[in-house]
This record gives structure tokens, C-alpha cells and sequence, in this order.
């Protein structure tokens, strides 16, 4: 910690740059060998030196800094002439650059060897020791007169005088070498021991680090997330960002995080219980954060893991451990009750008589004028800030002695300014309370808050209610989450409002700023309106979990920064997207509220907000010398779910009047951007595919119909070079690489491009490609489907760490209809397109016409093998066909689920059909028509029509494909009825009919 501490007194003897010393570390002992091994060569040790500027700051602060402890201690008059005269001389060197050349460096080590062990004697301060200090000044004194200064010069010093009886000559002799070791001997010649005071010790525990410390600045702190928060603090205090005023004068605001049934709390079950792979939650995150986990043995003074289970107290650390590096609300909560920690500091700073950080220490007594201003700290904290979480399944959960509600009153205790608001459903009763009402319910919104118990008594913690509020109805009519923000937002208070997710946390640094945060609101930044929602960039938290969960890191990073500083200025059109924005509570409360909840069209309820607040003539700005930390989806199906989720909101958005009203009042660039930052990305995603899809089409047109041989011999088009190049360069380019452009340039803008070119590189090796290929069909079904049919809903990711293998089974049914179909239905078009012009065209021109095609169909179809863990290992393999076939084969029928039946999920899969009006169900019937250009190109080409045109060659066809459907269903209702008793017969029947079909081709 004191590696990271900048000098608290002013020293005025000093006229240097002060660095915080993890910067300096290490500095010294590296010029201390490059001094010695210069060789005289001083103008190229000095441009060594001025080559790293902390380096030459650490060399200039310690010589100052040692000789100010030099001329401190030294009190007698001779020793001080010899002092003064030592230093001058060497002054001297060093402004005309012959230091190295006139001195001998070798004996620096020696030199440096006495200083630390003065330094040392200085800081332990003991009466007994003055003998030590003694001898090391006259041995420093030594080395400096015989080892160190020329030879000719200070023989020079010995003639023409004597030395006798404290004599000295000024002009020709400094000190008899016969008497040096008389020299600090005597009584008053060396204060020691020296006074101490706060800022003498800061000073020698300071020099002491400088000259002992050899740890590399780049591994202070060494946990790489430590050092990315201390990078991003101190680089945020440079940005423009408006004067905190005392938190007394500050803007209130509150803090409010919706929570359904996530996890609170990880079990000592959850965490040590293995998957089929024997890996369990503890172990993960023991690998993924092993100095993390080192530090924590270390703090707890255990050794390894089985030592924790000796007490409940240290079994208790460790959940608290892994869940502060999960995605669970012990970890929100924890990171936002750093803003009252932080509030509370700097109320005590602005009350406490001493300045700075020092005044924590000269005010730890436990006087009674310090508890009375700890107690205004708090006040003042509780005051200016508000956490309320929004459990609505809390009542539920306590009536039924749930674990989850345990678990938040434990939180609830550990922050007594904690506040809990819940949906209470009670029965009604008649006057005789022995009879309830039946199917009558009374509904009501609850705060509650813990009680700690006395210290007298057993019992358990309980909670307190604060407030009960009457609704007129259920307070859940539509989605989830808003209508959860909605029932409790009446429990907040204060200027700010700031909804934050359960997959959020927060930091002590950033929670110091928040001060100057709100005082954005009192600004006009367009120059005409205040502020009505000020936006935060996010830092993802999961980038080290994996590396899906990397890429889906950098994407995020990406938008969360460069995206919504261009959104926000100079284009005018960011709303809100990330949680961690703050709304003026007062200008949205009178205005409709946070988040509007109707069921389907607002599933994205977080950006209606913005379109709301910007209809209403409010003002979204961004803001980045603030962060908040955010958890993402670390799995492909996670992310796919999520993917889901989020174009099936814009999809709505697209549906949304609110869409409509903000294109008819923007002007017209405006409206543009708009588009583009909006629904307008999902919907060129959509064209992109479409245009696939035309384009194999139309190929397989040509090459069907002929005409593309015919074009094919035209020599306009056969020598058409830069058509060619287009070609080629356009397979390049459709790979995926441009899809990490935006990554590339925030990457490089935060730490360099160096660094962003080799994590591409990386992303490249990592198939980062393959990731975004496939997420790009994530988003054109869900999205296309939404527009087509509506229904969006919620899906949950579940927001876990995944440390076990996903079946087949459950792969199939995610992706069987966004992937699989139509990258089947792809591979067949190529395969065709091949087959039928190959003797008149050349491989290299198909590879160039479909090469990115063909990568996008391998990426549809094994992307979920690829980033599945374990995917590709025999005995999984194996394991995942039998259960596939067995949920294939399942039935379904009433109350079967989707995860038990293919026929129940076929169902389900369906459903979106029952209720699309008539021009989704044309614009369904119409796509589906293509699939009958497959079978009209392909009979025609067959060898069994004989180059016959007829339109009967095509009834034929459908002859043929009427009577196989004809013959699965024989079989499908043979298997039912006649299977289990005639099962020899049936198996020869079946024989027959592959046979049948065999010889036939």
C-alpha cells in the first residue's frame, strides 16, 4: 500500500516531482549498475538515464532527499564544513557534467550499502544505536574521501595546515585525515535520536522504499484488475469533469436494483459440487483468479482449501469469496454500498480539523467528539444516498423458509442502510377471520429493513417494516423487470435515480466521483437544456472467464465507449442503453416513469426510457471519468439467449410508435443516425442474410436454367479481370473481419495499438470470426421472426459460470431452427450450384464466388461443437446421440415440456404462427415457396427424364414425393400398432423398403 501513496507533507527542502513510488521502484538499484559499470563514458550514462524519466526523477529525489537528512542530523560545526564542502563539490560535478568522469563509481555499492543501513538505524529510532549511526558516518565519510573522489584532489585537501585543535583552514585544508575517525564521535556532533514527527518518518520510510524496493513497476499491484482500476482512476481525474462541493451541498439520489430469482449467495453445496467432468464452481474460479485465491488463503492465515471448513466463520468468508467474483446480488449490493462508504469519507473529510487522508489516523481515539462526528457522517451519507432492492419474490420466499430469503436478510444486516421492497399477497378475510374470501387477494408494495439483534439475545435477525402501501390490483401486469422497478421506485428519493441490474457491481474509486457526477445535472450542455439522463460507460467483469465471454468483453467495451461517445456528441441520439446511466428521478417520475412495462412491445424496457426522455424534450448525455461494472453471458448458449432477447426487442422497436414519433420529429441527419444506432443495424443484419439468400438463388436460377453457361462463353464476361478482383476481395472481407473494427480502434485508443493488434491477432486465433458469423444468424431469425409475427419474450441466460458440457439435445433445440436449417439448406444450395457447373467452370472461380459462403455455412453448423466444452470427446459424443434419440422419439401431449419431447417442442416452436396476423402468415407461405425451385430445376436435370421438357415430368415429381410421405407415415403407424407383436415381420417390411429405394437410385 505504500507503493501507491504519494507524500502527504510538503517537504520544502525538496524541489523535485514527487511520483508515487510503485512508479520509482526498482529504479536505483538498476542505476546504481549502470553507474558502476560505466566506465567513465558520463554523457552515455546520461543519456541512459534521461532516456526513463522516473528513473531520472528517483535519482534526483534521492540524492536531495539524503542530503536534506544529511545536513538535518549533522549539528557540529567541523563535521557540518565537511558535510557542506562534500556536497558543494559534488554539486559542482554534476552541473559541469564530469561527475563519472572524475569520481570512482565502484564503490557506489558500498556507499549505497551504509545509506540503507543509516536509513534503517533513523526509522528504529533507539538510544542505544547512536554508536551504530556514528560508525556508518564515518565509514560513508570514508568511502566518499578515499574510494569514491580522484585521488589528486583530495590530496590536494591534506597539505598546508594543520588540523590540530578543530583548526580549520578554509581556503587551503578541509579536515586532517589522521582524525577522521574523531569525526561525529563527539557529544552534539549527530542529532540522535531525532525527534519524530509524521512528516520525518513519511520522509524516511519513503527514501527507504526508493533505495530498497527492486520489484518491477509493472508488477505493483501485480492482480492485472487492480492495476486496470488504478489506471483508469488516475487517468479519469485529467478529464474534464465539474468541481465536487461538500456532500452536504451535493445532490441526493438512490440506487434501485430489480431481483427476481437470481442467485443471492453461492452454497458451500453449489460451490464444491462437481459437474459430470469433476469440476466444480470453486475449482473454476480458483483457476481463472489463482492470485486472488492466494491472497485470500493469506488473509484468512489458512493454507489450503480444507482448513476453511474448521469454523462456520471461515466457511462463510469463502462464499462471500466466490461470490463477489460471481454474478450473484451479493456482489451488487456490495459494490453499491460503496457509494454510502465513500459518502460517509468524504462527509468525515469535509468536517475533520485535519486535511487529507491523514486525518483518519489522527482521528481513530474513541473520544466522545469523535463519535459525535461519526454519527454526523453517517447522517449526512444516509441523507444524500438511497439503496433500495427490489425483491418481489422476497414475501414468497420467507414464507416458504426459503435460502434466497436468508440470504438477503444476511445482507440486510451487514448494510443496516439497506432497504428491501417487496409485492406482499394477502388473502382476504370477512369479518369472522376464520373464514377467508375465496379467490380475493389484497396486494401490497413493502419496504422493510433488518434489525439487528441485541447483544443479549439468540435470536435471529429480523426484518422491520418501514412501509406498507395498498395496491388497487396485481402489480405484475406486464414484463417482469419494469413492472418490478415500477411497484418499488415509489420507495427512492432524491434528485438522481440510478436503476441498476443484479449483474452489476461497483467500485470504491469510481463511487468517490459520483459527486462531480451529479453536478452534470446543473450544467446546460447542448447550451439550451439540462441534462435528463446521464450516461456511463461499463466495464465488463467476465472477460477473463472465457473466451466467447472475451469476445462478448471487447464487443461491449467497444459500444459502451467509442459507440455512445459519438451517440451522445456529436449525432444527438443516445438514449438509454447500459444501467448504469442516471435518470433526473423527478423529471421522469412526472413524465411516465423509468420503464414502460407493456407486455411483448417493451422487452427492451431500458432504451424506451431514452425514447421517452428524448420525446419529452429531454437531454442524454455520456460521461466517461466514471465506470460501472457489468456482468455478461461467458457461455455461447448464454449469449445466444441473450442475443435472442435483444433482437427480438428491436424487432418490437421497429413495431414501436415510438420509433415512428422520433423519425417524424427529428430533422433529417438526425434521423439517419437514429436509424442506423437503433433498429437500423438489425435490420441491414437482416438484408445482409436476405442478400445471401438471393444471391445462392439466383446462381442456382442460372446454373439450372442454363444461362449461366451461356454467359459464362461470352467473352465480356470471362475476361472480366477486375470483376474477378471484386470477387476475391469480397469473400476477404465477408469472413467476419470487420465486425472487430470498432474493438480494434477503442483497444487501441485506451492502450495502444500494439496492444490492440496482437489481442486481434489473438481474437483471430481464438475464432473470433466463427462467434460473430454465427451470432449474426442469432440476430437475423429472432429478428426477422419478431417483425414477421411479434410475440417477443423474455429469456432467461441465467447468468452462471459454465463449467459443464451442453448436450446435443439442447443445441438442436436452440439452434435447430436459426442455424441448422438454413446452413443446411445452404450446403445444399452450393453442393447443387457445384454439381450442375462444374464442366463448364473453374474451381478457382467457384472458391472465389463461394468461399465466405461456404464459411458461413461451416460456422452455422458447428459453431456450437466448437465453443461447447468437451464437444468433441468420444464418450460425450456418444452420450449426446442416445439422448437426442431419446427426446426425439419421446411423445408429446398436455404438460409434456419442451425438454422432454421433440413433439412438445415442435409445438412450441410453432406457436408463433397461431397467433401472426394474415401478413405474417403470407409472408411465411411465400418464403417457404422457394424450396420448389429445387425440386423444379432438379427434376429436369435428373437422367431419368431423358432431356424431356413436359409439364407431366413435373407431376410425376410430385407423384413420387406423395407417395414417400405415404410410405413414412405406413411405417410410422406400422411402428405404433404392429411393432411390439410382430416386431420380425415388421423389421423384414422395413428391409424391403430400404432396398426398394436403393435399387431405385
Amino acid at each position: 500500500m505504500n507503493l501507491l501513496l504519494v507524500p502527504y507533507w510538503a517537504d520544502r527542502d525538496l524541489d523535485e516531482i514527487q511520483w508515487p513510488p510503485f512508479l520509482l521502484a526498482s529504479k536505483i538499484p538498476i542505476a546504481l549498475d549502470m553507474a558502476k559499470d560505466s566506465d567513465s563514458r558520463d554523457r552515455e550514462l546520461q543519456k541512459r538515464i534521461e532516456a526513463d524519466p522516473y528513473m531520472f526523477c528517483a535519482i534526483r529525489e534521492c540524492y536531495a532527499s539524503f542530503r536534506s537528512i544529511i545536513r538535518f542530523l549533522v549539528e557540529g560545526k567541523r563535521e557540518k564544513k565537511v558535510i557542506d564542502d562534500i556536497f558543494s563539490k559534488v554539486d559542482k560535478r554534476i552541473a559541469d557534467g564530469s561527475l563519472i568522469k572524475t569520481y570512482r563509481m565502484s564503490a557506489l555499492p558500498s556507499l549505497y550499502d551504509h545509506i540503507v543501513k543509516l536509513i534503517k538505524l533513523l526509522l528504529e529510532n533507539k538510544q542505544d544505536e547512536r554508536g551504530q549511526v556514528v560508525l556508518c558516518f564515518q565509514d560513508m565519510l570514508e568511502i566518499v574521501t578515499k574510494d569514491i573522489m580522484a585521488d589528486e584532489e583530495f590530496s590536494s585537501l591534506e597539505h598546508g595546515g594543520s588540523g590540530h585543535d578543530g583548526m580549520i583552514d578554509p581556503l587551503h585544508q578541509l579536515f586532517d585525515t589522521k582524525k577522521l575517525d574523531q569525526l561525529f564521535a563527539s557529544t552534539g556532533a549527530i542529532k540522535f535520536p531525532t525527534p519524530v514527527s509524521e512528516a520525518w518518518r513519511e520522509k524516511i520510510n519513503r527514501l527507504y522504499l526508493l533505495l530498497t524496493t527492486k520489484e518491477s513497476a509493472m508488477d505493483v499491484p501485480s492482480n492485472i484488475d487492480a492495476r486496470r482500476r488504478i489506471s483508469f482512476f488516475s487517468n479519469s481525474l485529467f478529464m474534464d469533469m465539474p468541481a465536487a462541493p461538500k456532500v452536504r451541498n451535493m445532490l441526493s439520489f438512490s440506487v434501485l436494483t430489480p431481483y427476481y430469482t437470481e442467485e443471492v449467495l453461492f452454497s458451500l453445496q453449489e460451490l464444491e459440487e462437481p459437474n459430470e467432468d469433476g469440476v466444480s464452481i470453486l475449482f473454476y474460479l480458483q483457476k481463472i483468479f489463482p492470485d486472488e485465491w492466494n491472497n485470500f488463503l493469506e488473509r484468512v492465515e489458512r493454507n489450503n482449501e480444507e482448513e476453511l471448513k474448521e469454523s462456520p466463520e471461515l466457511e462463510e468468508k469463502l462464499r462471500l469469496w466466490a461470490s463477489y467474483r460471481g454474478q450473484t446480488l451479493t456482489r451488487t449490493v456490495r459494490g453499491m454500498m460503496y457509494y454510502r462508504e465513500a459518502l460517509e469519507l468524504q462527509a468525515f473529510l469535509d468536517m475533520a480539523k485535519h486535511e487529507g487522508y491523514k486525518a483518519i489516523e489522527l482521528n481513530t481515539e474513541d473520544s466522545e467528539e469523535n463519535r459525535s462526528l461519526k454519527s454526523q457522517c453517517e447522517a449526512v451519507a444516509d441523507m444524500k444516498f438511497m439503496y433500495v432492492v427490489s425483491c418481489q419474490q422476497y414475501g414468497i420466499q420467507k414464507r416458504s423458509g426459503s435460502e434466497r430469503a436468508q440470504d438477503i436478510l444476511r445482507l440486510m444486516t451487514k448494510y443496516p442502510s439497506l432497504r428491501v421492497a417487496y409485492i406482499d399477497e394477502i388473502e382476504q378475510r370477512s369479518e369472522d377471520r376464520s373464514k377467508k374470501l375465496n379467490g380475493k387477494v389484497n396486494y401490497f408494495s413493502v419496504l422493510v429493513r433488518a434489525v439487528p439483534k441485541s447483544f443479549d439475545s439468540s435470536e435471529q435477525n429480523l426484518d422491520q417494516e418501514i412501509y406498507r402501501i395498498k395496491l388497487p390490483g396485481p402489480a405484475i401486469l406486464g414484463e417482469g423487470k419494469p413492472e418490478n422497478q415500477n411497484h418499488a421506485i415509489i420507495f427512492t428519493r432524491g434528485e438522481g435515480l440510478q436503476t441498476i441490474d443484479m449483474n452489476q457491481d461497483n467500485y470504491m474509486e469510481e463511487a468517490l466521483k459520483m459527486r462531480n457526477l451529479l453536478q452534470e445535472f446543473l450544467k446546460k450542455h447542448d447550451g439550451v437544456r439540462y441534462p435528463t439522463i446521464l450516461g456511463l460507460r461499463e466495464h465488463i467483469f467476465t472477460g477473463s472467464v472465457s473466451s466467447l465471454a472475451w469476445f462478448m468483453s471487447n464487443q461491449e467495451t467497444s459500444f459502451v465507449t467509442i459507440g455512445q461517445r459519438l451517440l451522445a456528441n456529436p449525432l444527438k441520439v443516445r438514449f438509454h442503453y447500459g444501467h448504469p446511466d442516471v435518470f433526473d428521478r423527478l423529471f421522469h417520475l412526472t413524465r411516465g416513469g423509468v420503464s414502460k412495462a407493456s407486455r411483448v412491445i417493451n422487452l427492451s424496457e431500458d432504451i424506451f426510457a431514452g425514447f421517452s426522455s428524448t420525446l419529452r424534450e429531454g437531454n442524454v448525455t455520456h460521461h466517461e471519468y466514471i465506470q460501472v461494472g457489468k456482468g455478461r453471458d461467458v457461455g455461447l448458449n448464454q449469449i445466444s439467449m441473450f442475443e435472442a432477447k435483444i433482437a427480438n426487442g428491436n424487432g418490437e422497436q421497429t413495431l414501436s410508435r415510438d420509433i415512428y414519433r422520433l423519425g417524424h420529429r427529428f430533422d433529417f441527419f438526425r434521423m439517419l443516425s437514429c436509424y442506423f444506432t437503433t433498429v437500423g443495424f438489425y435490420f441491414s443484419t437482416l438484408v445482409t442474410v436476405l442478400t445471401v439468400y438471393v444471391f445462392l438463388y439466383g446462381r442456382l436460377y442460372l446454373v439450372l436454367s442454363g444461362l449461366e453457361q451461356e454467359l459464362s462463353q461470352e467473352p465480356a464476361i470471362r475476361d472480366n479481370k477486375p470483376l474477378q478482383v471484386a470477387l476475391a476481395s469480397q469473400s476477404f472481407v465477408q469472413i467476419g473481419f470487420l465486425m472487430a473494427l470498432p474493438m480494434l480502434m477503442e483497444i487501441g485508443l485506451e492502450r495502444g495499438f500494439q496492444t490492440a493488434l496482437s489481442e486481434f491477432i489473438l481474437m483471430q486465433l481464438q475464432l473470433a470470426p466463427v462467434f460473430f458469423t454465427f451470432s449474426l444468424g442469432t440476430k437475423t431469425h429472432y429478428y426477422g421472426r419478431t417483425l414477421l409475427h411479434g410475440g417477443a419474450k423474455y429469456r432467461p441466460t441465467g447468468r452462471g459460470f459454465v463449467v459443464f458440457h451442453a448436450k446435443f439435445a439442447e443445441n438442436y433445440r436452440l439452434y435447430s431452427r436459426s442455424h441448422f436449417v438454413k446452413g443446411i439448406e445452404m450446403m445444399i444450395l452450393l453442393i447443387v450450384y457445384q454439381i450442375c457447373g462444374h464442366t463448364y467452370r473453374s474451381t478457382v472461380a467457384y472458391v472465389l464466388i463461394t468461399a465466405s459462403l461456404w464459411f458461413m455455412v461451416g460456422t452455422w453448423l458447428f459453431a456450437p461443437f466448437l465453443f461447447n466444452p468437451s464437444g468433441f470427446e468420444w464418450q460425450k459424443i456418444v452420450d449426446d446421440w442416445t439422448d437426442w434419440n431419446k427426446w426425439i422419439n419421446n411423445r408429446g401431449g398436455i404438460g409434456v415440456p419442451s425438454e422432454k419431447s421433440w413433439e412438445s417442442w415442435w409445438e412450441e416452436e410453432q406457436e408463433h404462427l397461431q397467433y401472426s396476423g394474415k401478413r405474417g402468415i403470407i409472408a411465411e407461405i411465400l418464403l417457404a415457396l422457394r424450396f420448389f425451385i429445387y425440386q423444379y430445376g432438379l427434376v429436369y436435370h435428373l437422367h431419368v427424364t431423358r432431356e424431356t421438357k413436359s409439364f407431366l415430368v413435373y407431376g410425376a415429381s410430385w407423384l413420387v414425393i406423395v407417395l414417400i410421405l405415404f410410405v413414412m407415415k405406413t411405417v410410422s403407424v406400422g411402428r405404433r400398432k404392429f411393432s411390439a407383436s410382430y416386431q420380425l415381420v415388421f423389421r423384414l417390411i422395413k428391409g424391403l423398403i430400404f432396398l426398394t429405394f436403393l435399387s431405385i437410385l
